[in-house]
């Protein structure tokens, strides 16, 4: 994916802000490292948006976006736990290579992005149905719910990945 050429707001604020940004962002996850990662993601994020409004409280802005890239952070660190320790469980002449678990990996991460926003049970039952192979009787009797609710969860987390396409 390209990166757009900066514009002059975007360059003025990395310019006069990204030392104090890192520092903010260190203090809050004590690793350097991904403290410059993720402040230079926040300016990356701004890079892409469509405009970048007046301003007056850049830093304010700036935090804002910040903790949002940092949620995202937190969010894949979760998320990739979570795969690892399911695949700690599979059998070893089960385990996926390197290039497959990679890109079953990111295909979680964008059924996360997918699906965020969606309530829990929703997300649930669409999991069960699509990662699990659950029908939706199965479903219903997992979660304690209807089997009219499973097919209204099932439809609107459907719904909700076809639009995003």
């Amino acid at each position: 994916m390209a990166v757009p050429h900066p514009t002059p707001l975007v360059e003025g604020l990395y310019r006069d802000h990204h030392r104090w940004l890192t520092g903010w962002l260190r203090q809050r996850l004590g690793c350097p490292h991904n403290a410059a990662d993720l402040a230079q993601d926040t300016f990356v994020k701004l890079l892409h948006a469509r405009e970048t409004p007046q301003l007056i409280e850049p830093r304010a802005f700036l935090v804002t976006i910040a903790k949002r890239v940092m949620c995202n952070h937190f969010r894949r660190q979760e998320l990739e736990r979570a795969y690892l320790q399911a695949l700690a469980q599979v059998p070893e002449a089960c385990v996926p290579s390197e290039e497959h678990k990679a890109i079953i990996f990111e295909t979680l991460l964008e059924l996360d992005r997918l699906l965020d926003g969606l309530p829990v049970l929703v997300k649930r039952a669409f999991l069960l149905s699509q990662v699990d192979g659950l029908g939706q009787s199965e479903i219903a009797v997992q979660l304690g719910i209807s089997l009219a609710t499973v097919k209204r969860y099932l439809h609107k987390a459907a719904l909700r990945c076809y639009f995003a396409l």
